[in-house]
């Protein structure tokens, strides 16, 4: 039973013990395909023998099956509620029964934007869309007396976008006229899977994969999603445009069989008119084409709100890991002579960064820094200053702190331990964010955070965590995982180490990250120092490397085993390729280069024979674009390349 007055939008299961007789009401069948017609979205209503309706949907992909039969609908807890709708009082009395179908608005956008960054500097937006649209009563007759009028305030809409990269839908509530709140406390949204489906389980966000099938799973999901499904495909479900409502995540349905329920971390309260997040599902033939069409989530997020960008730059940072302005200066130099942006002053620097009592605004008395001095020397040099903040101070002192850190000339801050999950929390970070921009500091968002595709809009946010990564030192087993599954979600601050001793995989595979791995703000030399470095000739790969892309090729790859990503920056390719902890044979098609043209190639590749500590072999050769080379990797290892055209 529903208890507390709990209100079910269009969903009638959850209130009875017995599944009754259902049949389809043909008029709500409503079809959608993605441009290109490989996805097909089918949405209906079934009603049972005691006339109560239930929504539905399915997906399909090139003709196979995406999503079986499953649930829609939204649970609602609200005397308000009740009340303006004369709903009469009863323990188990489900909203949906009314929930009638009263049109459908079609609608197709194909267009173009430019990011102020990315993987691609261009990103077509292509969908064709479906509203529809569900009332209750009375009103009814009069639709079907008077037409659909788009700009009337209909009770629920379900939005539906299909586009070539996969398939969206979310819940919309129109503007009421009678001072409605929603108090959601959950969704009905269910993905069924196909029998033998296996999925990346993650339980928390810097937690580890087991790939396992759909029953007997301790808690619940992280999202994105990735699952292999019996037929071939490789599906992913994700959530986008997620900034003031409570995170999702996976858990088991205990009544139906391998089946998918979002769950929300808590309850929502909102003021119509309001959409809720877009839940996003991917198919694909190669998993590698996931990666490939991961703009989708930025697609879903309405477009930059900043009018001035020039002050955001992206870059490559180091870390001061040794806390005092001696330290921080060489950092700069460091920076200066290896082709870096930024410089990080880390944890601590104004205190114990998980007591409340911390200043941000002080340096503390046990340490040496004077910021504004080393900004202004940093500066000199072309280098911008990041510090890190814990949330306990930013919530108590972010009004104060942002215009004193623009006054010193920090460029951007390190949000620490951000509390995640809840509606409070989720809106208060994205509010931060957009604050950060009014003083011109960009942002990189520590710990559980995951991105849902904000950085649309407030391109400010240049990455964030959420990503198990070289502060845990994950296997290679994992760092060949996490471009299918993480990485769909949008940039990650994977923190690349690399003289550290603890690091569990090659030096080249360390090198190759720095391209699989996007993240517009790439923190390299993670636990390392400027006197780490030692003349290693294959630092320069890190020197030449970008972090923003104008064009983006995922060459090949399988979801734990292996990937080849190219990516091209002006007119410099640059290819990273890691395996897992077996040893294996990378192809590298160079279709992305222009066919015959000579290129100047340089290769960063493990080899044992070397004679120093890291055992990364620098060679460089000439090829002619089209040829497809190979490399033999060691177990763990990896490979990167330059590839340069040869002016005549």
């Amino acid at each position: 039973m529903i208890k507390n007055k709990m209100y079910v939008l269009g969903m009638l299961f959850s209130c009875f013990l017995t599944i009754q007789a259902q049949s389809i009401l043909q008029e709500t069948v409503q079809k959608l395909k993605s441009p290109n017609g490989a996805y097909e979205f089918t949405f209906y209503q079934k009603k049972n023998d005691s006339k109560e309706k239930q929504m539905y949907y399915t997906i399909s992909f090139k003709e196979k099956t995406v999503l079986l039969e499953s649930e829609l609908g939204v649970l609602i807890e609200n005397q308000t509620f009740e009340s303006a709708l004369a709903i009469p009082n009863d323990t188990c009395k489900v909203w949906g029964e009314n929930l009638n179908f009263t049109g459908v608005q079609r609608n197709a956008v194909d267009e173009t934007w430019k990011p102020v960054y990315g993987e691609n500097s261009t990103i077509r937006n292509n969908y064709n869309e479906m509203i529809i649209s569900f009332q209750k009563g009375e009103t009814v007759k009069k639709v079907a007396t008077e037409g659909y009028d788009k700009n009337k305030s209909y009770f629920m809409n379900v939005i539906v976008r299909a586009y070539n990269e996969g398939v969206a839908v979310r819940y919309h509530f129109p503007e009421p006229t009678n001072g409605l709140f929603l108090h959601i406390v959950g969704e009905q949204t269910q993905f069924t899977m196909p029998e033998e489906t296996l999925a990346y389980y993650e339980p928390w966000a810097q937690g580890p994969y087991s790939l396992l099938p759909l029953k007997d799973w301790k808690g619940q999901s992280e999202r994105p999603l990735t699952m292999k499904l019996a037929n071939g495909l490789t599906v992913a479900i994700a959530e986008a445009q997620m900034t003031d409502y409570a995170r999702m995540k996976f858990s088991l349905n205990t009544e139906k069989r391998n089946t998918l329920q979002a769950s929300l971390y808590g309850s929502v309260d909102v003021i119509p008119a309001y959409a809720t997040p877009w839940r996003l599902i991917m198919a694909a033939e190669k998993a590698t084409d996931l990666i490939t069409n991961n703009t989708i989530v930025l697609n879903l997020n309405p477009e930059n709100q900043l009018k001035d960008v020039s002050w955001i730059k992206p870059g490559k940072v180091i870390r001061v890991s040794k806390m005092t302005q001696e330290n921080a200066k060489k950092c700069v130099d460091f920076a200066d002579e290896r082709g870096l942006q930024y410089v990080h002053l880390d944890a601590g620097w104004y205190g114990p960064e998980m007591k409340m009592s911390s200043d941000a605004t002080t340096v503390s008395e046990t340490k040496d820094f004077n910021i504004p001095e080393l900004a202004a020397y940093a500066a000199s040099k072309g280098i911008g200053i990041w510090v890190y903040v814990n949330q306990r101070a930013l919530i108590q002192q972010l009004d104060t702190i942002l215009p004193l850190y623009k006054k010193w000339g920090i460029k951007g801050i390190k949000f620490g331990f951000v509390q995640v999950g809840n509606q409070r929390w989720t809106t208060w970070m994205h509010e931060a964010v957009k604050k950060c921009a009014e003083y011109g500091l960009m942002v990189d968002i520590h710990d559980e955070y995951r991105p849902t595709g904000f950085s649309r809009t407030y391109p400010n946010l240049m990455t964030q965590e959420g990503i198990r990564g070289n502060e845990e030192m994950p296997d290679a087993d994992h760092n060949a995982i996490l471009p299918f599954t993480r990485f769909l979600a949008g940039p990650a601050d994977y923190t690349i180490a690399y003289y550290s001793k603890a690091i569990k995989n090659t030096h080249a595979h360390q090198l190759a990250l720095s391209v699989v791995y996007y993240s517009p703000v790439q923190f390299l030399y993670w636990y390392d120092q400027p006197s780490d470095y030692q003349g290693e000739p294959e630092i320069e790969f890190f020197d030449e490397v970008k972090t923003v892309w104008d064009e983006t090729k995922v060459l090949n790859g399988q979801i734990g085993e292996y990937i080849t990503v190219a990516r091209r920056n002006n007119t410099d390719w640059f290819v990273g390729a890691i395996t897992n902890k077996q040893a294996r044979k990378i192809k590298v098609p160079t279709t992305f280069l222009e066919k015959g043209k000579k290129y100047l190639m340089k290769s960063f590749q493990d080899n044992d024979e070397v004679q120093n500590r890291t055992k990364v072999a620098v060679k460089q050769q000439l090829i002619k674009g089209g040829e497809e080379l190979s490399f033999d990797l060691k177990a763990n290892g990896g490979v990167a390349l330059i590839f340069k055209e040869l002016k005549k």
